[in-house]
């Protein structure tokens, strides 16, 4: 059980103010410890996808497929990750209502954003003006490796979801170097 304690001596009250969070799931199983070829060929595949994604747009997309996808291991990775590159967290914090804040992002962004959705709620299709608007803003090697990167989080997405992945333990660049 983890407490966190009042220790601020500005609100403290006479006794300590203790607040009890919910117990943290244990990892239903660990993916790399029983299919490190997979993990590994995961790894692989994702620097691949995003070897030509401006690295802003891909932790953007990778934040947003994994809202959508209620991927709580990888959005505690992607927004430590986004934070620690510069990403602001007004941005962040907006992502999940970027079509009501649009003007936090630039055209590119929001087609990326755009397109995201379309690919991660797929059982609906991908509409042909989704498809144009991102087209229109990226060339289409860039667009190959955007299509990629959003399948390859979507993929990630549901090895975490499944294994129950357990978040909040994540540092900034921890898995860099795995191939």
């Amino acid at each position: 059980m983890t407490t966190h304690t009042n220790n601020d001596p500005a609100t403290a009250t006479a006794t300590a103010t203790t607040a009890s969070y919910a117990p943290e799931e244990p990892a239903r199983i660990v993916l790399p410890q029983h299919a490190p070829e997979v993990y590994k060929a995961m790894v692989r595949l994702d620097a691949a996808a995003l070897g030509g994604v401006d690295p802003v747009i891909g932790e953007l997309v990778k934040i947003r497929a994994s809202q959508l996808n209620h991927c709580a291991f990888c959005l505690d990775m992607h927004t430590k990750d986004a934070l620690a590159a510069g990403e602001t967290v007004e941005r962040i914090v907006q992502l999940s209502a970027w079509r009501e804040s649009r003007h936090f992002y630039t055209e590119k962004e929001l087609a990326a954003l755009e397109l995201t959705e379309a690919v991660t709620l797929v059982t609906e299709g991908v509409p042909d003006e989704v498809y144009e608007r991102a087209a229109k803003h990226f060339d289409e090697t860039e667009l190959s490796h955007l299509i990629a990167s959003i399948a390859v989080i979507n993929a990630w997405n549901r090895f975490a979801v499944t294994s129950r992945s357990v978040p909040g333990h994540y540092t900034p660049g921890q898995f860099k170097g795995l191939k």
